[in-house]
């Protein structure tokens, strides 16, 4: 029999806020955490805003998680990880285990992504060391900092997890596959308890690439609030970001045992490819199989459509938005007026690749907990293939009961993972 999951614990890093409450606040004032950054300009690269954490606060920050002899072997992709995963292991009630103790979570593990590993690493320590003939003095901390497991071998370590502890890549989609692959695992009984979602750094060696693919936005480096646009006319592509977003997972039958608070249960969720065809592309979506994905879920959670109350979508703020707004019409079959609200969380922290999907679920959380629906920001001038839908663009707060929020993430090599979230009610 196939168990119910529920999840017990949010943990969340990013450009606009640390931790749920100042996370949650920053959501409903659409409070953006992208700012204009030198070194991209010094770079020359067309785009020079992000949203990411300055390096003197993470450092700081990083100080109050973990010990010396811990950060030696962490570079910021662990470290963002790391605090988000921390975060949601405290939320849901657990305390961090002694390092010196033998205790194992033999029925807790990890499923935590990421788009590119210590790219940063590897860029800035790695090839020039090697290349200057100094192998010897880049330590022995390096494979573990550059390994693509490197976020989840650590929060195992961390917080002694004895389960499955694994890494998945699957470029924007991977925060969101994470939460549905630890999903599965506690739903067929082969864990009580799994910590789930993404991470990705902040690195000129990462947003380099996608600048060069034209795919950043430009026209907003001196206005870096507005620079992130989703579903606007004049989007002119997404916004480098970063951070974490990691969610506890547990079973009901679990949570229950312990009195744990529940945040909202998975009902419904899965995972397809467009296999490239049918005009999908390495960098473009199958609009069958988004399509596909998102009835699989509805299917699966067991409701219609027309019960889903909220969109949390992928968009991205490039011309994929009003292709993404017609795939969620085609598949819920909802003409404008019953169409549900949609939002877009990147229009305030930007497109944090590997951890998107992860951040913006605790986003979710947050919002059928409290009741509310943030903003998307700077979408005043809709797309005009998105115009039919005006009335259900969220464009300032909400505040309602909100019961079933769907969220999606759609990724390069035509990827698609859907999550039915519904909040908890006993």
């Amino acid at each position: 029999m196939e168990r119910r999951v529920v999840v017990t614990g949010i943990g969340i890093i990013t450009s606009n806020g640390h931790g749920k409450e100042e996370f949650a606040n920053a959501l409903k004032q659409g409070k953006s955490g992208i700012r204009f950054r030198k070194e991209l300009e010094e770079l020359k690269f067309s785009c020079q805003v992000g949203g990411w954490i300055d390096k003197e606060i993470l450092d700081e920050k990083a100080k109050q998680y973990f010990s010396e002899e811990d950060l030696l072997a962490m570079n910021e992709i662990m470290i963002l990880a790391g605090i988000a995963g921390i975060d949601a292991w405290k939320d849901a009630g657990f305390e961090v285990p002694d390092p010196k103790s033998d205790t194992v979570n033999w029925d807790t593990g990890c499923v935590i992504g990421l788009g590119l590993s210590g790219m940063d690493t590897i860029a800035e320590r790695v090839i020039p060391y090697i290349d200057a003939g100094k192998v010897k003095r880049l330590g022995s901390t390096m494979v573990e900092q550059i390994m693509m497991s490197s976020v989840s071998a650590k929060m195992s370590g961390l917080l002694a997890l004895g389960n499955q502890v694994t890494s998945n890549s699957s470029a924007c989609n991977t925060g969101t596959e994470a939460i549905i692959m630890a999903y599965e695992r506690i739903r067929r009984g082969d864990a009580e308890k799994m910590l789930a979602g993404g991470a990705e750094s902040s690195s000129k060696y990462i947003w380099g690439a996608f600048d060069a693919m034209k795919v950043l936005c430009s026209k907003y480096n001196d206005q870096p609030e507005k620079a992130s646009r989703p579903m606007s006319a004049s989007a002119g592509g997404f916004i480098p970001g970063s951070g974490s977003g990691i969610l506890l997972l547990e079973s009901l039958e679990s949570a229950k045992k312990r009195g744990a608070k529940i945040y909202a249960e998975i009902i419904g969720a899965h995972l397809n490819c467009g296999g490239q065809r049918m005009g999908g592309s390495m960098t473009a979506p199958n609009s069958t199989s988004v399509q596909m994905c998102i009835r699989e879920a509805v299917r699966k959670a067991g409701i219609q459509p027309e019960e889903i109350d909220a969109i949390n979508g992928h968009l991205t703020a490039t011309m994929a938005d009003p292709i993404e707004v017609n795939n969620w019409a085609q598949a819920l079959q909802l003409p404008p007026e019953k169409f549900p609200y949609i939002q877009s969380t990147k229009s305030m922290v930007g497109h944090c690749l590997g951890a998107a999907g992860s951040v913006e679920s605790v986003a979710v959380m947050l919002e059928l907990e409290q009741g509310f629906l943030h903003p998307s920001i700077n979408c005043e001038d809709l797309h005009e293939k998105i115009k039919p839908y005006e009335s259900k663009v969220v464009r300032t707060l909400i505040e309602k009961d909100i019961k079933i929020i769907a969220k999606a993430s759609f990724g390069f090599g035509d990827v698609n993972g859907c999550i039915i979230y519904k909040k908890w009610e006993e």
